[in-house]
């Protein structure tokens, strides 16, 4: 028989409007198929050599020539392009230099031309090659229903398997572009963010939930949808740039990520760029990924080999469980810590990110070591998350820095974890959001057989993205039929397969962040943040596999955001809890003394938790002394205080010793230490101490400065420090500790970015006392602004909240501020003063001047709090979308 090719006329104009959809272009498209499914191909037909050609499908190529371009992401981005926060609607300017993995910008050739599909794969075309495709048009809120629609729930292997049926059809070497090809063709010779230019027309923002093909324009070569619609697979296996020229590269050798690019329906126009790169395991198949193809040989150039290891995954020593077994004497008390854990410096902006860095999980490795991995990020519910992880080496003091764990670029993966198996394999279980947010996620399991040095492939488990997630974080516990039990935040999750399928029992527990355990007696034992019971931590009890649950106040004080708790059903038999108390929760130490803790505890249960007589500070007892807390914001450790904020996850080890860790400490002791009272105070209270900085540099004159989440900058050389800030939060912080002070700083050089949405950038003073009492002063581009919180005052534990404002005509170039704060009448006043001035105007205060329920005399001007600041205070100084240099700092105690 003869050459299809010569049988089907293939080559003709290419007009954008006349798009696969017609019943007539239909019908004979069909009957194109069906003649060529019956006509063998005498050998592969000649490439195309026209500049337009269209196949016997209806898809219309054209041809992209060869030559050399820039890959990657150069300059700094315009305002309007960065992407909001899937939370209060932030501007993320950390990103204005674009992703971390969009650099280095380095020169590509392409040596040799080849064809790329004018519009992405439709419904109509793909279900020639499966039908059954049609089952799942518009699944997902009824996107993608019709013919001339982008084709999407395709994953990579089935995106493949369409190219080879084409190829073996026509004879034509149809295949996905690589990530190289589909940049240099999306630019399609040009330099700026997108085609268009360095910021996306309106016409380009998908409005509406159609992905109709070709409805926006076209590029200088005649691609439409390049700028959204859907992501496209590419064949590329995803990995880190490299530095060089590059000669039809074809990405990395082997690896867990197939690489999308384009940005979809549902990114920001930030994801929309040129260079940004999106993937996912090729597995994954969902709304925002679909795919174009090429025509041409695929590069015969050598690909790139893997990259090394992360640090966490490198000289992993296998140890014997008899060596590891080995621990300190369990009958005498054990304590150490804190040591910190997340070991990132505050200008890392990936692959791991100083901004915030949560929700952690902590492994007993089989060979002694501890594993710890965690999200990061920049804000939790956005797509630049990563997972990050550091590992504590067998008998070693310090952790390693934190390295890259996983990352599926630009998907969101909050709810990731590792744990051990009872055969002491350890596991690892990544959320896979489809895009931002975590509403819909699926799992990526992995698993080690040596202690994390090598991992598995990825196995992909709820692709189908159930409203409302339908997988777990961690195993709690299996029961004696092997049926898992896990927790998924609100809920417990079942599994009668090892997890490779999850079921809800049906019970409805109160509150989330799920705590749970099997007690001896076959029930499930749940505690809980939210929902409390008689202003307690709920309990919850099920009697019934979990089917229902009756509910009870726990003696435990309730928690609230930034916080979570730690449940464990020791090796010895007790009940293990940790968790925080705000306002403070009261244990009997050796003296025979009951006295109130605040903070980080943990209890003890010997009867299965209908009691906890065993409570404990976790604290080493010592002199108070400053301590990172999530993010890098510090607290006073001491007898009476702890960590007052953070995620917890815990694990023992083979050693007897117990592990919890916060969102940035590590703490470990032993039963005993537990089951030991702790010591009366043996120190006195941190109290407000003379300090005096000039940022002269290249070291701080006084030791306790801590460094509080992201920013560029550091010591100018100029006698200042600049914190250069592209978020919220981002500075330094100290210590202030207790008793009546003054504190006056001095601020030059004072740069605000333009004000967007919610993003109100500016200088930002906070002094905080834990969770209970909060001052921010904000020196704005057009405002002045004091927003004070206190959560225990006089009336009660609950907010209470005064604000202030002083309107502005011109942005300030620099600022003073002084802070009094008089222990004796709870006043903190506010002066300040503006390019040169001293700080002695003060700020207006509530009209109400609230008096405390001992004064004599009439009410003082300041801002008034229920109760004394403690010595866990501390100040923070920073900057918010913006950039200053601090010149100087002096805190001086007063007298009461």
């Amino acid at each position: 028989m003869g050459n299809p090719m010569s049988v089907v006329p293939m080559r003709r104009s290419i007009r954008p409007t006349s798009i696969a959809g017609g019943t007539k272009m239909r019908t004979s498209v069909l009957l194109t198929v069906a003649l060529l499914v019956a006509v063998a191909a005498a050998g592969n037909a000649e490439m195309p050599a026209e500049k337009e050609f269209v196949n016997s499908i209806g898809m219309k190529f054209v041809r992209i020539e060869p030559g050399t371009f820039k890959m990657g992401q150069s300059g700094l981005l315009p305002f309007e392009v960065l992407p909001h926060t899937g939370g209060r609607g932030d501007r993320m300017d950390t990103l204005r230099p674009g992703d971390f993995d969009e650099k280095p910008v380095h020169t590509v050739e392409i040596t040799k031309p080849f064809y790329m599909a004018v519009f992405e794969v439709t419904n109509f075309q793909y279900e020639m090659f499966d039908y059954t495709h049609k089952l799942v048009r518009g699944k997902q809120e009824g996107i993608s229903k019709d013919d001339d629609e982008a084709v999407i729930f395709v994953n990579w292997y089935e995106a493949k398997i369409f190219c080879d049926w084409l190829s073996r059809k026509e004879g034509l070497p149809y295949r996905l572009p690589t990530e190289a090809e589909w940049e240099y063709a999306c630019r399609a010779g040009t330099a700026t963010n997108y085609y268009p230019g360095d910021v996306l027309p309106e016409e380009f923002r998908k409005k509406g939930r159609s992905l109709k093909v070709g409805q926006t324009p076209s590029n200088a070569w005649g691609l439409y949808d390049m700028h959204g619609n859907v992501e496209e697979w590419c064949r590329d296996w995803y990995g880190p740039y490299k530095d060089g020229k590059q000669t039809d590269p074809v990405g990395y050798a082997d690896g867990n990520i197939r690489v999308t690019r384009g940005g979809s329906h549902g990114n920001q126009i930030y994801g929309l760029r040129s260079a940004n790169r999106l993937g996912t395991v090729p597995e994954d198949k969902h709304d925002l990924i679909g795919f174009r193809m090429v025509i041409g040989e695929l590069p015969k150039t050598k690909p790139l080999p893997v990259p090394p290891p992360p640090l966490h995954q490198q000289n992993v020593i296998q140890r014997s469980l008899k060596e590891v077994s080995k621990g300190p004497d369990p009958d005498k008390p054990y304590f150490k810590g804190p040591r910190k854990y997340v070991n990132i410096p505050h200008q890392m902006e990936g692959p791991v990110f100083a901004s915030h860095s949560h929700s952690p999980c902590i492994a007993a490795c089989p060979n002694g070591d501890l594993l710890a991995v965690w999200f990061s990020c920049v804000s939790e519910r956005d797509r630049e998350m990563t997972v990050a992880a550091s590992r504590l080496r067998y008998r070693e003091e310090q952790w390693d820095p934190a390295t890259l764990f996983w990352d599926a670029p630009d998907r969101n993966e909050v709810g990731s974890g590792v744990g051990s198996y009872e055969n002491g394999n350890i596991y690892s279980a990544v959320s896979l959001s489809a895009g931002a947010g975590y509403c819909r996620s699926a799992k990526v399991l992995r698993t080690s057989t040596d202690s994390g040095a090598t991992w598995s492939a990825p196995t992909l488990s709820g692709a189908e993205r159930a409203a409302g997630g339908g997988y777990p974080g961690h195993v709690a516990f299996k029961l004696k039929d092997g049926t898992l039990v896990a927790n998924a935040f609100t809920k417990l999750l079942m599994s009668r397969d090892n997890g490779l399928s999850w079921y809800n029992p049906g019970g409805v527990i109160r509150g989330g962040h799920v705590c749970v355990t099997q007690l001896n007696d076959g029930r499930f034992f749940v505690l809980t943040r939210g929902e409390e019971v008689e202003g307690m931590m709920a309990t919850s009890i099920s009697d019934d596999l979990g089917k229902s649950y009756t509910y009870s106040p726990s003696p435990f004080p309730a928690i609230e955001g930034g916080q979570s708790s730690t449940l464990l059903r020791l090796r010895e038999g007790p009940l293990f809890f940790g968790s925080f108390a705000d306002w403070g929760i009261e244990i009997t130490d050796a003296s025979g003394d009951k006295r109130v803790v605040r903070g980080l505890f943990a209890a003890v249960s010997t009867d299965e938790g209908k009691t906890w007589p065993y409570m404990r500070l976790v604290t080493d007892d010592g002199p108070g002394r400053p301590v990172e807390s999530t993010n890098g914001g510090l607290f006073t450790m001491s007898a009476g205080n702890s960590e007052y904020q953070g995620y917890t996850n815990g694990c023992q080890s083979a050693d007897g010793l117990i592990h919890i860790i916060s969102s940035r400490q590590h703490f470990t002791f032993n039963l005993k230490w537990l089951m030991t009272p702790a010591p009366a105070p043996r120190y006195p209270l941190v109290k407000v101490k003379h300090v005096k900085e000039t940022f002269t540099g290249p070291g701080f004159d006084a030791d306790g400065w801590g460094e509080y989440r992201n920013y560029q900058g550091g010591f100018t050389g100029k006698g200042t420090y600049q914190i250069d800030s592209g978020g919220r939060l981002n500075g330094l912080n100290r210590i202030v500790g207790e008793g009546s002070f003054e504190v006056i700083m001095a601020f030059d050089n004072l740069r605000f970015n333009p004000p967007a949405g919610s993003t109100y950038p500016g200088v930002l003073l906070r002094l905080r006392d834990a969770r209970i009492r909060d001052m921010f002063y904000y020196i704005g581009p057009d405002q002045l602004q004091i927003i004070s919180l206190d959560r225990q005052h006089e009336k009660g534990n609950s907010e209470r909240s005064t604000e202030s404002k002083v309107k502005l005509e011109k942005a300030p170039k620099s600022a003073k501020v002084k802070l009094v704060w008089t222990e004796s009448d709870r006043r903190l006043r506010v002066f300040y003063g503006l390019d040169g001035a001293e700080p002695v105007t003060e700020m207006p205060y509530s009209a109400t001047k609230e008096m405390p329920k001992d004064a004599t005399a009439a009410a003082p001007a300041g801002l008034f709090y229920g109760r004394r600041f403690s010595e866990t205070t501390a100040i923070y100084l920073m900057a918010e979308n913006g950039t200053c240099d601090i010149d100087y700092f002096e805190l001086r105690p007063l007298k009461p």
